[in-house]
């Protein structure tokens, strides 16, 4: 897990105060337990030297365990296009498992209800809701750009419809060319950074 300034703050936090939000644990069936909800600060007691860690058990299916481990990681205060990308998508299948109109297909397009339906719960458009997974189609090493914040979401969410060869072969432009993909001049959604040339 990555140390960043968030995760210092809350290293911080718990040496002058201790853990204030018990991590929470659901009973496996081989009788051991797991995580839902507070992998960060689990790591953030360990890193504050602290042997244990407050926790509460909760009886909870896998697919409820998903659910609530996805809300929790979409509270942080920093999260990455990634992040968020996987996430409504775990979500979305999760919903799609306990039986709800959310079924998620395999295609571009995430239905209508369901989009919406995650959208209403995460104050996010349904429509924005779909651009997000559409993030998961990508290549890690753009999707590891698009984190990095040298493509820019709107360009990122095209690309994604580019087949992984097709992908590939952009990857090695952008390092040849030292480029950048945009959606071209005037559009609100550009972000090339200062330096970068702009693949049109």
């Amino acid at each position: 897990m990555k140390i960043d300034e968030d995760m210092n703050q809350l290293v911080q936090s718990i040496k002058e105060r201790g853990i204030i939000t018990p991590v929470t644990l659901r009973p496996k069936e081989d009788g051991r337990y797991e995580i839902v909800s507070g992998h960060r600060r689990k790591k953030a007691c360990e890193l504050a030297g602290l042997d244990t860690v407050k926790a509460e058990v909760r009886e909870m299916s896998r697919d409820e365990a998903i659910i609530l481990m996805v809300e929790s990681n979409l509270q942080r205060s920093t999260i990455l296009p990634s992040e968020k990308a996987f996430s409504y998508k775990m979500r979305l299948e999760a919903m799609n498992r306990q039986g709800q109109r959310a079924d998620l297909t395999s295609g571009p397009v995430v239905p209508k209800f369901s989009r919406d339906q995650l959208g209403d719960r995460t104050e996010e458009s349904g429509r924005q809701v779909s651009r997000y997974i559409r993030l998961t189609e990508l290549i890690p090493p753009l999707l590891d750009l698009v984190d990095e914040g040298r493509i820019a979401f709107r360009p990122a969410v095209e690309l994604s419809y580019l087949k992984k060869e097709e992908q590939e072969d952009l990857l090695e432009e952008i390092s040849y060319a030292d480029a950048t993909p945009s959606l071209g001049p005037g559009n609100q959604d550009e972000e090339i950074l200062p330096g970068k040339q702009a693949l049109q």
